[in-house]
């Protein structure tokens, strides 16, 4: 309520403006921005996730519906890329051609759909959230309560929701490829051995092993995204330093405002296009270990 107040009477502080950036729109009006709850539904996270998702099926049923066997287009051209680099790390990471057949493609929507929801990051800060106070405020709600987040690599929930579900495939392949028998076997004999006072030990370690690489996973993606979201934040509010009327440095936070922000937007697109590599990398890498034994 104070800064709502505080907001009304002389609009938003730095430290306001970072907070209402940084709220989910998911009907409790609480920042979910750093911590996990799996029992409240970021509603920007799941609409934008999804949407990049559809998007991305898009592309692909549309590039494999133009393909063509003679000299390709430029999309074309950029499709075929991607789709060689991927089975190319497919195949020197998972051996088994079968496996290939869905981890590859599986991969390659990976690799687009995060590239995708990490380049909302792209768009200008207030651009998506101003339009949607339009919208909030003309169905009747208060702007001050239309909180949006469009980065959704930038919510740890979606990160490791993702991650979670590289590790649910890493445990079908391990019981496709060992038995179950074969990998509860393994799970009580790796890394230290057979012997039956290791079972425990060994047990123990593979939890922690399954539990380090599913969170490390998707806290990797979402380190780095929520940093950048919080650069372009901090950037934007270098020009909103003119609107604010600071006197004679507010042209030239303005202008600084334009050159840091086309600079780290540049750099930015490297970020974005390496998270998701990395991401996808780290997915085939875990699924091939799944195809092996200890």
């Amino acid at each position: 309520m104070a800064i709502e107040e505080s907001v009304a009477a002389h609009g938003p502080t730095a430290g306001e403006y970072i907070s209402h950036h940084l709220t989910h729109f998911n009907g409790t009006g609480e920042a979910q921005s750093a911590i996990v709850n799996f029992s409240v539904l970021n509603f920007d996270t799941l609409f934008f996730s999804l949407a990049l998702g559809l998007t991305t099926v898009l592309i692909l049923a549309f590039a494999a519906r133009r393909a063509t066997s003679g000299v390709p287009g430029r999309f074309q051209a950029a499709v075929e890329i991607l789709v060689e680099m991927v089975s190319e790390q497919a195949k020197g990471i998972i051996h088994d051609a079968r496996s290939r057949l869905f981890v590859a493609p599986l991969a390659l929507t990976v690799f687009i759909w995060i590239f995708l929801m990490n380049a909302m990051d792209l768009l200008p800060v207030d651009l998506l959230p101003r339009i949607w106070e339009l919208i909030y405020g003309a169905g009747g709600g208060d702007p001050q309560h239309a909180y949006l987040r469009v980065v959704p690599t930038a919510d740890l929930n979606a990160t490791l929701g993702m991650s979670i579900g590289v590790l649910l495939i890493c445990l079908w392949y391990n019981v496709k490829i060992k038995g179950i028998g074969g990998w509860v076997h393994e799970l009580f004999s790796a890394p230290f051995g057979k012997h039956w006072a290791l079972a425990p030990i060994n047990f123990a370690m593979q939890i922690i092993e399954f539990a380090a690489k599913t969170i490390s996973h998707g806290m990797r993606l979402f380190g780095n995204m929520y940093a950048g979201e919080l650069v372009f934040m901090l950037i934007a509010l270098m020009g909103g330093a003119w609107v604010a009327g600071s006197g004679a440095t507010g042209p030239v936070l303005w202008l600084g405002h334009i050159v840091a922000g086309t600079i780290w937007a540049i750099f930015h697109i490297l970020i974005i296009t390496l998270q998701a590599f990395i991401f996808m990398m780290l997915t085939l890498v875990y699924i091939g270990q799944a195809h092996e034994s200890h």
